[in-house]
């Protein structure tokens, strides 16, 4: 199946996230100065010669009050920090029927053929799909992050209602709804792949906001993550048809 968005180039993303400003980047970020001392922040603000990092206090998750100041030249380097999602799975529910029991896991089997049948329904690659699954859950049916989304690719409960979704830990209902989802973004950004899964991680507001990527850590990190996921799963099957093939 053709992929149904243009080649985004794996080292196009690289500099079209360096490119973005930083300030107000959101999730971890990893600081080097030029003294040597490293730290992680949450996020940054410039100030007109100096630059404000806000640190997470050991017991708060407040940043607001919790920050150190230092010169604009001071920074030699900020990385973002690998977006590892810290899922909570949530324990599997009585069934209520011996005839449909609550699944709980899936084989690769069964798996591909949701993703393949949910691909060939809106035209995106199931490589794509399996690609953001894994980012999303690790493929956990009953996966919730901390935020409330759910399942297999991370559905909140308010864009699932508005999909049709009853049962977001039900895998082909949420797989469904997560491709729905997808495919609504490549149409809004004219297919291209950076900006639509930046915008299932940040939302379109802040896609639309930043005019492209989000300075976020975490949304950088998310939209490497995957597009890195799909070329490595592209190049083990010995297809041409790449991401990072083309730079924009």
């Amino acid at each position: 199946m053709r992929l149904r968005f243009r080649s985004f180039g794996w080292q196009g993303v690289l500099t079209a996230m360096a490119l973005l400003p930083s300030p107000m980047a959101h999730a971890a970020e990893h600081v080097t100065l030029r003294n040597g001392f490293e730290l992680d922040c949450a996020r940054q603000e410039t100030h007109g010669d100096h630059v404000r990092l806000y640190l997470v206090s050991p017991d708060s998750s407040s940043t607001t009050a919790n920050y150190m100041d230092v010169a604009a030249d001071a920074v030699v380097r900020v990385e973002p920090v690998p977006d590892n999602p810290v899922i909570l799975e949530t324990p599997s529910p009585a069934s209520s029927s011996a005839q449909s029991p609550a699944v709980t896991t899936l084989t690769r089997e069964e798996m591909h053929t949701m993703l393949a049948s949910a691909g060939g329904q809106h035209n995106i690659d199931s490589d794509l799909l399996a690609s953001v699954v894994k980012a999303e859950s690790g493929g956990r049916v009953r996966a919730v992050s901390r935020v409330g989304a759910q399942g297999l690719m991370q559905l909140m409960p308010a864009t699932a209602q508005k999909l049709g979704v009853e049962d977001a830990f039900a895998p082909k209902d949420n797989i469904n709804g997560g491709t729905a989802y997808l495919d609504m973004l490549l149409t809004r950004y004219h297919n291209n792949v950076a900006l639509a899964l930046a915008a299932y991680n940040a939302g379109p507001a802040a896609v639309d906001r930043y005019h492209g990527i989000p300075p976020y850590a975490e949304t950088r990190a998310y939209v490497a993550r995957v597009i890195r996921e799909f070329n490595r799963r592209k190049r083990s099957s010995g297809s041409n048809e790449q991401v990072a093939r083309t730079k924009q």
